[in-house]
């Protein structure tokens, strides 16, 4: 797959991310544990906006500063904020923060990090920087997924029944020597930067999709890009059922789709 085709993918992969899960992100900006309103808000790690957009939601007056890695990424960011007239309460910064000198963000009130902290080489470095920044009494919303979600039945396919928890562990394999934070416990690291943390939950995610084109389409990209990571050490007759759900898009047409996942998530104050 070539690189641009790639980028295409993940950008249509957070797109669909946001829109099928906007309940449950909306569900979050209302817990944390704020004292009063945000008015200065970062997205560390904003993707395609998934955070950026339901926190300028949630907070009528806050400006959002959305900081990401990928141009691609920031400038779907502004072309949303275009589209829903708000591009004068969006701000976009690009920066890669694994780099030891961050850009300025000022003294934002809230800080949120959703499904970015584990992509991060030296976490308690980046965990630091944020204590550093945020202003004082200021909040630290850090949002994990608990692994990839899951979209069919335990029966299915037909043809390999439990083929997606295979080709899950096979990718889990693969990235076995590639150690990341995923499904970490960011409790402890938080207080060690000096956080006190204020609020724990995990949301559980359940959505059947039966007629959800949408929820077809997230299905679809986020297993073509599974079978990348797992294709090495799946069986042949397991590569061969999920390119069959994969080719012509079979799982498209199927009506017993779902997602499943959970997200954790902790609010930790300066």
């Amino acid at each position: 797959m070539n690189h641009a085709h790639h980028h295409a993918d993940l950008t249509e992969i957070l797109d669909l991310d946001a829109e099928i899960l906007a309940e449950h992100t909306a569900a979050i900006t209302a817990w944390l544990p704020l004292k009063t309103p945000p008015r200065r808000i970062v997205d560390l790690g904003c993707g395609t906006g998934a955070g950026t957009f339901a926190l300028i939601d949630r907070f009528p007056d806050a400006h959002v500063t959305a900081v990401d890695a990928s141009v691609a990424h920031l400038q779907r960011v502004r072309e949303k904020a275009c589209a829903r007239g708000v591009e004068e309460r969006v701000h976009t910064v690009h920066a890669d923060l694994d780099d030891t000198a961050w850009p300025e963000l000022g003294s934002p009130d809230l800080v949120w990090a959703s499904a970015s902290m584990h992509h991060m080489a030296h976490p308690d470095r980046a965990l630091r920087a944020v204590h550093d920044v945020l202003a004082p009494d200021g909040l630290f919303a850090v949002v994990e997924l608990a692994g990839q979600p899951r979209f069919l039945p335990e029966n299915a396919p037909e043809d390999a029944p439990g083929l997606e928890e295979r080709v899950h562990a096979a990718a889990d394999r693969r990235h076995a020597g590639h150690p990341t934070h995923r499904g970490a416990d960011w409790g402890p690291m938080l207080t060690a930067a000096g956080f006190t943390v204020e609020g724990e939950r995990t949301v559980t995610v359940n959505i059947q999709g039966a007629t959800s084109d949408a929820i077809g389409r997230y299905a679809l990209g986020i297993l073509r890009r599974v079978r990348g990571a797992a294709a090495e050490t799946l069986s042949p007759e397991d590569l061969a059922a999920l390119d069959r759900l994969l080719d012509s898009d079979g799982i498209m047409r199927r009506d017993d789709l779902m997602v499943r996942t959970e997200r954790a998530v902790w609010a930790a104050r300066r």
